[in-house]
């Protein structure tokens, strides 16, 4: 294969087009074998490769197709997928050599031809494709069928309604019952496509096709195995034996060498352990996850990111996946910053009592490193560390101060930063570090650490014998400021005046503050809480002490998780963008359709409370009734007709039970809800009632607040109903 390709890496040189219709013509006669036809056309190849354009030759290119080389016939048919669709005046002339070509005794020049068509989404040629495809469907080689459910996908694309009037997504459905495993899988990735559009068929899966998708998976290649595991996510267990069945054929898949089959077998099998009950079984099986996840962090750093983005969305779920793993993620000196900040991150997810001690001393090793963002993390992740264990907050105090007494600038302005956390979580026992942190004042020159310090100063104004004296001198530059410190020093100056009521500076101070709040600020935050403060003071001081000094909730680590729904929803998306980005897919890639856990009688009754609806579009009304699954045969589509849906009754919801039905086209999908688990973390994820305007602004953070998905309405959808 070297040997050819360095023979072949001489056509790639520019060439002009009066030369190659030259060598075109020249080839026509004394050419034997027709080698110097499958020259110029291979230059012709490579130089559409360069990005050159070749359209120009098209008549000439075109005429070649009558030469009986399976070699040629692949060079212009790629050539006609680069220009078929420019050169829509033209394509006529090809038509009746895709005809010729579908019908050739040579399988792979009809599976050829069959693609071919479908790459050129031109009304003629998709004409011509339609009885061509139907019949390829059916072709006695595997190889033509197979190539042919993929075009059903590429049909469906180009023109939906044709596809669903030609009864092709029928076809398909039959194509899962195939005997051939490639067959199979490429029936299922077409219809999954087909399905994964908002304006497409709802693909749903009974338990009888859902077991002989399984019995197809040991012969099909890695992603066609890939296609039948993700389809799995369509197959609604509707009994808890159902689900676990299913599970203990699929988790042997977690052995599999290629990592995007692993990733995809849990993420089935997360997906039905939501409709399991048996606590040992699901123990079971999360204890069988843990050692393949690890495995992946041995790959290079792209699949690691990847591996640990996912584990970062698992572990919120499934704790005990890797909860005594935690040392498998400690940082290497060579891993890039990503994967450092990746591992950083479930470094304090998998963080309890029992192995605090471990985790802390790692942190203060990364506290030295070089890396700035790295070291800030580091310091941060020391405090969330601190209000996460509380066994563990007297060693993580004494390691901020160490940090602190470093005097390095970002360093301590991390260390003020997580403390006042602290002094949050943990009122009334930290106080005594409070003067080592005045005596960094200078140092602090970043807007977040400053309000920090000044909110310290400020809460605990009594306790610190020259507040008056730190706030006058943090007040010099008020107008100077940025707002987030502005606002931390009004409201500051007012606690400092409630606690120093008779100090002469306080007063001077508060006045000052406000003055400046109020006459020549212009940010209408800062002025709108000045005029408050004022009036508050002016009219009763000792409400203004209940209000400003009103004891504040402590700090806890409930902030940290993502929301229950959204969690369950993005744990649908393991193994795809949607897992890296921690968003769902609908919300960045145009078209598709979102997933979520559809209710029914084996559904953990927790997640009910926490269901996030999927919306998809309404098609025009009009409608074809496809039954379920039998023998293979030719299906003729009843002729749509208008239906007044303002006349119709309610619709009726969906029967529980085994169906008989494989798809659902319907435009839109069923009531669909997230499970809570019986997971370890089943305490930890109470129902939250999710009210976000934008259910996704926080989470394109992998160390930032998660918010919760937003529900919307959803309708309930009638089976296989194609529009």
């Amino acid at each position: 294969m070297s040997g050819q390709g360095g023979q072949d890496a001489k056509f790639f040189q520019r060439g002009k087009i009066q030369e190659f219709r030259a060598e075109l013509h020249a080839a026509e006669s004394k050419d034997k074998k027709f080698q110097k036809r499958k020259i110029v056309l291979k230059k012709i190849v490579a130089n559409i490769t360069m990005g050159n354009d070749m359209s120009a030759l098209f008549t000439d290119v075109v005429n070649c197709l009558a030469i009986p080389s399976l070699e040629i016939k692949k060079m212009v048919y790629l050539f006609l997928v680069s220009y078929g669709r420019a050169k829509a005046d033209q394509i006529h002339l090809v038509i009746p050599s895709f005809l010729q070509d579908c019908s050739d005794r040579n399988p792979l020049i009809r599976a050829l031809a069959i693609r071919t068509m479908s790459y050129i989404p031109i009304p003629v040629v998709l004409e011509s494709l339609t009885d061509q495809l139907r019949h390829c469907l059916k072709d006695r080689d595997p190889y033509v069928r197979k190539t042919a459910a993929i075009c059903v996908a590429k049909l469906y694309t180009a023109d939906p309604r044709k596809a669903e009037r030609g009864g092709f997504v029928e076809m398909l459905r039959d194509l899962m019952l195939d005997t051939n495993a490639t067959v199979v899988s490429n029936a299922v990735a077409a219809l999954s496509e087909i399905g994964d559009r908002q304006d497409g068929v709802i693909f749903k899966l009974n338990l009888t096709v859902a077991n002989k998708l399984l019995a197809a998976l040991p012969e099909s290649s890695e992603w066609g195995q890939i296609y039948i595991l993700d389809s799995l996510l369509r197959y609604v267990p509707e009994k808890h034996e159902d689900a676990e069945l299913m599970a203990e054929r699929v988790i042997v898949q977690l052995q599999h060498a290629n990592s995007a089959v692993v990733l995809t077998t849990i993420k089935i099998l997360l997906y039905l352990m939501n409709y399991m009950e048996n606590r040992r079984l699901i123990d079971y099986i999360c204890k069988k996850m843990g050692p393949p996840l690890v495995t992946l962090l041995s790959s290079g750093p792209e699949v690691q990111y990847v591996a640990l983005r996912n584990i970062l969305l698992i572990i919120q779920r499934r704790p005990s996946v890797l909860k005594n793993d935690v040392k498998v993620f400690f940082c290497k000196y060579n891993d890039p910053i990503y994967v450092k900040l990746a591992k950083l991150e479930i470094m304090y997810r998998l963080a309890r009592e029992e192995n605090a001690r471990e985790v802390l001393a790692e942190l203060q090793e990364y506290a030295s490193e070089v890396d700035v963002d790295f070291v800030r993390k580091a310091v941060r992740s020391i405090g969330r560390l601190a209000i996460k264990v509380q066994p563990a907050a007297d060693s993580c105090i004494q390691a901020l101060l160490n940090l602190v007494e470093t005097k390095v600038s970002y360093v301590v302005q991390e260390a003020v930063i997580v403390i006042k956390d602290i002094f949050r979580r943990y009122p009334g026992k930290y106080e005594g570090i409070i003067p080592t942190l005045c005596e960094h004042l200078d140092v602090l020159d970043e807007p977040e650490s400053k309000a920090a310090m000044i909110w310290i100063v400020g809460q605990f104004a009594n306790r610190i014998d020259n507040a008056d004296d730190l706030m006058d001198d943090l007040t010099y530059n008020f107008l100077d400021e940025p707002t987030e410190v502005q606002l931390a020093l009004l409201t500051a100056a007012v606690k400092l005046f409630i606690f120093k009521a008779q100090s002469d500076t306080s007063k001077a101070l508060v006045h000052k503050v406000l003055k400046w709040a109020t006459e020549e600020v212009d940010n209408p935050d800062l002025r709108d809480r000045g005029f408050i403060y004022w009036r508050l003071l002016a009219i009763n001081p000792a409400v203004a002490g209940e209000v400003v000094l009103a004891e504040k909730p402590a700090i806890t680590t409930d902030a940290d998780r993502m929301d229950r729904g959204a969690l369950d929803q993005l744990l649908l998306h393991t193994g795809t963008l949607g897992s890296i980005y921690h968003k769902n897919p609908e919300t960045f890639i145009r078209n598709a359709t979102g997933k979520a856990l559809a209710d029914s009688p084996a559904l953990n009754a927790f997640s009910r409370q926490v269901i996030v609806p999927i919306t998809r579009n309404n098609l025009p009304p009009s409608a074809i009734n496809i039954p379920g699954p039998g023998p293979p045969g030719p299906r003729k589509p009843e002729p749509a007709a208008p239906i007044d849906t303002a006349a119709l009754p309610p619709r009726p919801p969906p029967t529980s039970g085994s169906s008989s039905v494989l798809i659902d086209t319907s435009g839109t999908s069923e009531h669909e809800t997230t499970e809570d688990g019986d997971g370890e973390a089943e305490d930890e994820f109470a129902p939250t009632p999710t009210a976000s305007a934008d259910p996704y602004e926080n989470l394109d953070n992998a160390f930032g607040g998660y918010l919760a998905d937003e529900p919307r309405p959803q309708m309930n959808d009638l089976l296989f109903r194609a529009f």
